[in-house]
């Protein structure tokens, strides 16, 4: 009779086969293995001192996956053994236990009910006593399948617990990927935490600046690489951090479009923490997909901004438009994106004519264009005389701006001002007085009712009654109130119109960056006349009623 190991599996075997083993060992901290005795080297040691217990067994092969989940059998050292099993280096696979092979139900059962019997390869699992060689039913008892269910459900419950911690973090604000976006650092005393990076934000601040003064994302990359600057990767890597990105080797440190593209687009420069942008399918299925925007996690105020949120959406705005970059050059045409036919509505379309005495540029309607019959007409204008025309139009708005401005912060120094506040706190002070003797009216309807005072008809009529009266009473007050807010803090601190033209009141020739800032659109007629549609319109009309209502009293 054959002798027993220290393990209970039969040392000796009922035919003289002598088997070349491949001894398994895997280690997730993923799937929730922190006891000691799962380490690498335990589970070597176990396994070792197995197969040395054996006469049936050769020299042993090891094989290791440290650090691999056992939801699938995407493993190097997993698949270095199976390719070993099928070419016949080894025959026979020794694990610790069923969790040690994996934790994925159906996988497991594949393996050792169709995989393994076809390659005639002996499967031995130590701790659950399974032996496919010497004990044939021991891998079809009802206890097998029952522990890799087992197994399979304790790595889901432990994947939904980090996936639920990991979302707790990331509505925290808290900082959870494993390399900082290009720009920040983590904080070395708390890793949850970003940390201005001053050499790579300086880079992040020149791309916004440049992008929004008219230059490309592809002309952006190129200046980027002719300054010798490293991109996200290679400065990393410089940085001394183990960062690995799959196209690196190809770019070896040149800045491609997408790279700027993504930095333009990435609202992490603003102060606010994006995350939750791609997620795991399934514990199983270690694909990650991509997460609809609705959905990201957004957490403003959690780090220091790079660049001020204005700038950031103002670059956003330009990826909604067609912009056209000029044969051979790094900016985009100085309207791109802003001309439309009044008419038809479409861009218009920019040509070059090329003369004995000079070039010059001049716009028609792309609907014209393409189609050359009567949908719509040329709408044509030259170029220069709509840059002259557009200037004249933006210095009269910013002309127009700087008077208001003057006159707002002439209101807002007038005494006058101070009488009006007063005024105005006291209305408001009468009107919460009434309001207070409203409610304490409406609180004495149940007792009178439950008196027998009045009938539950009378109750509920009055009760609607004064409802209704505090309801258009908290609107008035609410009235009165912007009106403080108003006499007390002018507008000219918050008025966008003002502050956005005040600042080019020195405009002497048109710029890309305040063709962007302050107009929205630009419409040309036929016949060569045009309408801006400029920014800030609201404002204007706020600031206007502002000056109207008090000036007056100044």
């Amino acid at each position: 009779m054959a002798r027993k190991s220290k393990y209970g599996q039969p040392s000796g075997k009922p035919s003289t086969r002598l088997w070349k083993p491949a001894l398994y060992v895997r280690l997730s901290r993923e799937d929730g293995d922190r006891e000691e005795s799962d380490s690498i080297a335990n589970q070597r040691d176990m396994l070792a001192e197995f197969a040395a217990a054996q006469d049936d067994l050769a020299a042993p092969a090891f094989y290791t996956d440290d650090g691999y989940t056992g939801t699938d059998f995407d493993r190097p050292g997993f698949r270095r053994m199976m390719d070993d099993l099928r070419a016949g280096t080894v025959n026979c696979v020794i694990v610790k236990d069923l969790s040690r092979f994996g934790r994925n139900y159906v996988g497991v059962g594949e393996y050792l009910e169709q995989v393994f019997p076809l390659l005639d390869v002996r499967f031995i699992s130590i701790n659950d006593r399974v032996d496919s060689f010497l004990d044939p039913r021991s891998v079809n008892n009802l206890v097998v399948p029952f522990k890799n269910i087992i197994n399979d459900e304790y790595c889901r419950d432990i994947s939904n617990k980090v996936r639920a911690s990991l979302d707790l973090k990331r509505r925290q604000g808290k900082f959870i990927g494993s390399f900082a976006s290009y720009g920040y650092r983590k904080d070395p005393a708390d890793h949850s935490r970003l940390l201005v990076d001053g050499q790579a934000a300086a880079v992040v601040r020149d791309i916004f600046d440049w992008f929004v003064g008219g230059m490309s994302v592809l002309g952006i990359a190129k200046r980027l690489n002719e300054m010798g600057v490293p991109n996200p990767s290679a400065y990393k890597r410089r940085q001394g951090m183990n960062y690995r990105h799959p196209a690196s080797d190809k770019l070896d440190g040149l800045w491609p479009d997408s790279s700027v593209r993504r930095i333009l687009r990435n609202r992490l420069y603003t102060g606010t923490m994006v995350q939750g942008k791609n997620r795991i399918k399934s514990y199983k299925l270690h694909v990650s997909e991509a997460v609809p925007e609705a959905d990201w996690i957004e957490v403003a105020a959690t780090h220091e901004a790079i660049i001020p949120a204005e700038l950031f959406e103002r670059a956003q705005a330009l990826f909604t438009r067609d912009t056209r970059t000029a044969p051979a050059q790094k900016e985009v045409y100085l309207f791109s994106g802003f001309l439309r036919c009044a008419d038809c509505g479409r861009a218009m379309h920019r040509k070059t004519i090329s003369q004995p005495y000079g070039d010059y540029h001049y716009y028609i309607c792309s609907t014209f264009k393409k189609q050359h019959s009567g949908a719509c007409t040329k709408h044509t204008i030259r170029s220069d005389r709509l840059e002259q025309a557009v200037l004249e139009a933006l210095r009269h708005q910013i002309a127009l701006a700087v008077e208001m401005d003057e006159l707002v912060a002439e209101i807002n120094r007038s005494s006058t001002r101070g009488h009006n506040a007063k005024r105005l706190l006291d209305e408001r002070a009468q009107l919460e007085a009434e309001r207070e003797h409203v409610e304490q009216m409406k609180l004495s309807l149940y007792p009178d009712w439950k008196a027998g005072d009045i009938s539950r008809e009378e109750y509920h009529q009055l009760k609607t009654q004064f409802e209704q009266r505090q309801a258009g009473l908290d609107g008035w007050i609410a009235a009165v109130q912007a009106r403080i807010d108003e006499v007390q803090n002018g507008v000219d601190e918050t008025n966008s119109f003002l502050t956005q033209f005040v600042q080019y009141r020195s405009l002497q020739k048109l710029t890309r960056e305040a063709v962007v800032e302050l107009i929205d659109m630009i419409y040309v007629h036929e016949g060569g006349g045009i309408t801006i549609q400029f920014k800030f319109s609201d404002a204007y009309a706020a600031a206007k009623e502002y000056i109207r209502d008090h000036g007056q009293t100044a």
